[in-house]
């Protein structure tokens, strides 16, 4: 599959995923998806009055009492302790990161696929302008998630889950102002 669609080798794949039991919340993520948690402020519960809304009935925007909560890291050349991990495991490797991303090719550093950044027979399968310079025998990438676990509670309004790209244009508080646009 890999020598007829090299370019398929080539993917990487990020995943989110929730579990949730009673008031317990589980995160797993790999790669630049994202979970962000809509609060309120304990003192804010409840004080929505009549002057929170317009002469139409609509809720006025300059009154959102809603915060953003980023519950999951990204798994990108964007967090440092991210960067220092792959440097590590190749010390012998100058291009381990170049140009913010993994061998020059990707952005995350976390992933499912992306076989050719995780071990050297994926890498040598490839047609040859494609391969990297592979060295060591440690993998660039890992499918390793991070775990997270949240008890909810009554300032708890709303989750987001997202994959990759959202955040590219918008910051987590701009995310949760849109989603609160749709609350009744």
């Amino acid at each position: 599959m890999v020598k007829e669609n090299p370019e398929l080798a080539l993917m990487g794949s990020c995943v989110l995923v929730m579990l949730m039991r009673g008031k317990d919340v589980y995160l797993m993520n790999v790669g630049d998806s994202r979970a962000v948690l809509a609060q309120t402020s304990c003192e804010e519960l409840g004080c929505i009055s009549e002057e929170s809304f317009n002469d139409y009935g609509e809720r006025m925007d300059d009154l959102r009492t809603l915060s953003a909560l980023q519950l999951t890291l990204d798994h990108s050349t964007s967090d440092e302790e991210e960067v220092r991990r792959i440097k590590k495991e190749h010390p012998d490797d100058a291009s381990a990161i170049s140009n913010d991303r993994v061998k020059g090719y990707l952005k995350v550093t976390r992933a499912f696929g992306a076989g050719f950044l995780k071990q050297r027979k994926w890498n040598d399968a490839l047609l040859e302008m494609f391969r990297i310079d592979y060295v060591g025998s440690s993998p660039y990438l890992t499918c390793k998630p991070s775990l997270y676990h949240l008890k909810l509670s009554q300032k708890d309004r709303f989750l987001i889950l997202s994959s990759d790209g959202l955040y590219q244009y918008l910051t987590n508080e701009e995310v949760v102002a849109e989603v609160e646009l749709f609350l009744p």
